[in-house]
């Protein structure tokens, strides 16, 4: 029976990932073609913004749902919360820590900040990916969500990299980022040792998401909406 309604839910996840593609396909993915049949038409600021919000929202939904699953499936009764790192890598960066800060940032400032903890993520991400798949009966979902993640986050990245060009135009490169060092907490020896560096880097992954999610949406309304939404 219980592998039955395991292989239920393995099922219905997977068609939720089709069509969750299917749908972000359709909203972030079709790329604008010019007249002489190339891809490399420049999108209006408002198409990148809208794909920039449907990607991070994306990308905050995933990390949540997998969060919760690891700790469903491995945190039960282990008191990870408790054991948790307060700080994060990206605890380096000086981000707002509410919407009213977030609203007195200068949209500019914002902006580099969002590239900032893109790029933070790029190395935990690939290394979140290539750990899971070696955990011994490496759980399917959790799997594909973190290769998903990683995916999306690039597109992001890129995505937000093309926005700062629009509204910066001739603007410096940032490349500051906040280095990860955290990959030696997901090779311990000790089970619970490891799995906790686990918890803490999705959790993480968690917290910042949902930020870099409240950011965009607030850019865009001030920048596409002159704050008027």
């Amino acid at each position: 029976m219980d592998n039955k309604v395991s292989s239920q839910k393995g099922s219905l996840w997977l068609l939720l990932l089709v069509v969750s593609n299917l749908l972000l396909c359709k909203s972030v993915a079709s790329v604008p073609i010019c007249s002489n049949g190339t891809v490399n038409c420049q999108m209006s600021l408002q198409d990148l913004f809208d794909r920039a919000v449907v990607l991070s929202h994306y990308i905050h939904n995933l990390s949540t749902e997998m969060f919760f699953e690891f700790d469903k499936r491995y945190g039960q009764g282990k008191g990870f919360i408790t054991k948790a790192i307060n700080s994060c890598h990206t605890s380096s960066l000086s981000t707002p820590e509410d919407k009213d800060q977030a609203q007195q940032t200068h949209h500019e400032e914002l902006l580099s900040l969002v590239l900032s903890v893109l790029r933070s993520w790029n190395d935990p991400l690939y290394h979140l990916v290539s750990e899971v798949r070696g955990m011994q009966e490496a759980p399917e979902a959790i799997l594909s969500k973190a290769i998903e993640i990683e995916e999306q986050n690039k597109r992001l990245l890129e995505g937000m990299e093309k926005i700062i060009g629009q509204v910066q135009p001739g603007a410096k490169e940032n490349e500051v980022y906040s280095v990860w060092s955290g990959l030696p907490s997901l090779q311990m020896g000790d089970e619970d040792s490891r799995l906790l560096g686990f918890y803490n880097l999705l959790r993480c992954l968690r917290r910042d998401s949902h930020k870099i999610d409240s950011y965009l949406k607030l850019l865009k309304c001030r920048i596409i909406y002159n704050s008027n939404c």
